[in-house]
């Protein structure tokens, strides 16, 4: 299982993959058989993630081969990964206390829980499955989604370690590390996300979903939630469209959103095209680290053939960087793909107060799968999964 940072290489998984999207997917999705065989998932999360494919053309890829009934599971999936985000957008104080909270709860360990958490990240707890995944983390980049629950549950009620930090640690080596899914679903294991719902990994489960590969014993037989002081916040709105700008702009593509050629951009005109040259993600694992990188030199060099403007790789998403290659190109509007909650969301907000006193203007292009889907992550997932019907239609 390899995974190259190109949209050429996204487009060829979902191809393969579309044929198994029906009702194949639906029955086998939940095992999960170790690295040498996914074919019974997408894997496309990656290339998803950094929206070198976008979840619109993978829902009309599969919709024109199967019927929503065939293939809901996977279309299900696909607005998963839509509803976390919209979730944390209504939401973002959820993102700002996590963040805040990974330093001081390292910190915060003792002797014994230190080695234990090193222990943990190094897949030597003597844990059967555990250790295993967390080296299949690392070593790839990915994990299957039950996977990720089970190490998810270990790590909280077997180990006892800060859900926090091992949010952090799947966050840093996931080629598809999304903060507002990886965030939401550790926190749902946890039993903050469902308040007092929490979710708890058995032997029995594990052993018959991973074919028996694995059957580890002395795991945690009850699940308790884990203590928050701060309640779930009330959503607020959701962002709204803003025109862009007529005339010459430069256009920023960056990690969350590389497919700049499907922006509706109206009748401005792209005078100059440039993305970071590396990941946005602070502390990102090596192999993140490279993955990224091809992703966004990839974005950025089909982002200048389409516009026929020169492309150019910035030494990140600050000020700095980017006004002396505004200057050069003599553009005082800078455009970009909204970023949803997340480090380039922060790191676009530092740069638009930067900005504005040199004169420069930043415009953030929502696109429309966004507007229409996020708006109704106002409570779980299932009151959001009514809405697909619809939203398929906008």
């Amino acid at each position: 299982m390899t995974f190259d940072p190109t949209r050429a290489a996204g487009l060829a998984r979902l191809a393969d993959f579309v044929p198994r999207a029906g009702r194949a997917y639906a029955a086998e999705r939940n095992t999960d058989r170790g690295p040498g065989d996914r074919s019974n998932v997408s894997t496309l999360s990656p290339w998803v993630r950094h929206r070198l494919v976008t979840e619109r053309e993978i829902v009309e890829a599969v919709l024109q081969r199967h019927s929503l009934d065939a293939a809901g599971k996977f279309v299900q999936e696909v607005y998963w990964r839509t509803y976390w985000k919209g979730w944390l957008e209504l939401r973002p104080s959820v993102w700002t206390r996590y963040t805040a909270a990974v330093a001081p709860a390292l910190d915060a360990l003792s002797a014994a829980e230190r080695a234990a958490f090193d222990d943990a990240i190094a897949g030597r707890t003597g844990i059967e499955g555990f250790d295993d995944w967390a080296r299949e983390l690392v070593t790839t980049g990915y994990l299957h989604n039950h996977a990720r629950m089970w190490f998810a549950s270990i790590w909280i009620f077997t180990l006892r370690l800060p859900w926090q930090l091992g949010a952090d640690f799947f966050l840093r080596h996931l080629l598809d590390g999304d903060p507002a899914s990886n965030t939401l679903s550790w926190r749902w294991v946890a039993g903050l996300q469902t308040v007092g719902k929490t979710y708890l990994a058995t032997t029995q489960n594990i052993e018959f979903a991973t074919e028996g590969r694995f059957s580890p014993r002395g795991l945690a037989t009850v699940a308790p939630s884990v203590d928050d002081d701060a309640p779930l916040p009330a959503p607020g709105p959701a962002p709204r469209p803003h025109p862009v700008p007529t005339g010459r702009i430069a256009l920023l593509a960056h990690d969350d959103d590389l497919h700049a050629e499907s922006l509706d951009l109206g009748g401005a005109e792209v005078v100059a095209v440039a993305s970071p040259r590396s990941t946005s993600r602070p502390g990102s694992a090596p192999l993140v680290a490279e993955f990224v990188a091809g992703a966004l030199a990839d974005g950025r060099e089909r982002a200048g053939v389409h516009y026929a403007a020169e492309a150019s790789a910035l030494d990140g998403i600050t000020a700095s960087a980017i006004l002396p290659w505004l200057q050069v190109h003599t553009v005082t509007q800078l455009v970009t793909p909204y970023a949803p909650i997340g480090p380039v969301r922060d790191a676009l907000d530092h740069l638009e107060r930067d900005l504005a006193p040199e004169g420069v203007t930043l415009t953030r292009v929502l696109r429309p799968w966004d507007a229409h889907a996020w708006p109704h992550a106002t409570r779980g997932f299932f009151p959001f999964r009514e809405q697909i019907p619809a939203l398929l239609r906008l």
